[in-house]
């Protein structure tokens, strides 16, 4: 049985150019929640899509400033997550939970 708390802390999976050139190193880029730390990350992905992960790097986006409608907003910061797997080990992002 999966824990509640493992779907707080992966919130999705980032789909761009980037990531999925990663995917072809056996890593997978997720948008997790601004406070998991990297145990709880690798705790998540691990049970959730049972996989072996070999390590949790870890990197936070600063929210930019943009302009709506005239009136100055900011975009929220973002802490991504890449996770390293294991050889041999898949995960498909595309098909979701």
């Amino acid at each position: 049985m999966t824990n509640l708390k493992h779907y707080d802390v992966i919130v999705a999976p980032i789909i761009t150019e980037k990531s999925t050139v990663l995917s072809e190193q056996n890593k997978v880029v997720f948008k997790v929640a601004p406070k998991a730390s990297k145990p709880e990350i690798k705790a998540a992905v691990e049970s959730l899509f049972g996989v072996k992960v070999t390590a949790v790097n870890t990197l936070v986006r600063k929210g930019k400033l943009k302009r709506f409608r005239g009136s100055l907003g900011r975009q929220s910061d973002v802490k991504r997550a890449v996770v390293t797997l294991a050889e041999g080990q898949t995960i498909d992002v595309t098909t979701g939970l």
